[in-house]
């Protein structure tokens, strides 16, 4: 799909205000209610606006801590990397899994209270899953920036 400039702006404000009222973003990028509300449904039919959620302060909800996770597999065969994937998508704390290229197979973001709870979480989940040499565990000490916007 290709986008132009108004459903570039469009994007943008929803990505920083995802609950404003359409009437609100129609003003806030000069365009009518109406043509504003065609927009945004196309983009949402198309997948350029998969949904909506609320972001979550992760210190008051329990979840103080990101560590990243590097996973190396034993070997790179579709049947290990299938099975690693399945199970991988079952662990609630891993917020996130990427296929890497480099020196790991796979880099996982792991939230956990306390590394407490990242040790129950290695114990229970991560030394379980299938196919893996070795898994290296990096914890965030700050977090400098953070954001879900992507630059459109």
């Amino acid at each position: 799909m290709e986008l132009d400039s108004v459903d570039r702006r469009i994007l943008r404000v929803l990505q920083r205000q995802g609950r404003i009222s359409n009437a609100e973003l129609a003003d806030s990028i000069n365009l009518s209610a109406s043509a504003c509300h065609r927009r945004v449904q196309r983009l949402e039919q198309a997948g350029v606006i998969r949904g909506y959620v609320a972001l979550l302060d992760g210190a008051r909800v329990d979840c103080r801590s990101t560590v990243f996770v590097e996973i190396t597999l034993q070997r790179q065969a579709d049947e290990v990397m299938d099975a690693f994937e399945r199970e991988v998508a079952r662990i609630p704390d891993i917020l996130e899994c990427h296929l890497m290229a480099g020196t790991a197979d796979y880099l996982l973001k792991v939230v956990a209270a306390d590394t407490d709870d990242f040790a129950r979480i290695h114990r229970k989940h991560l030394s379980r899953l299938p196919g893996v040499a070795q898994m290296h565990s990096s914890f965030t000490l700050r977090t400098v920036c953070r954001t879900t916007a992507l630059p459109v």
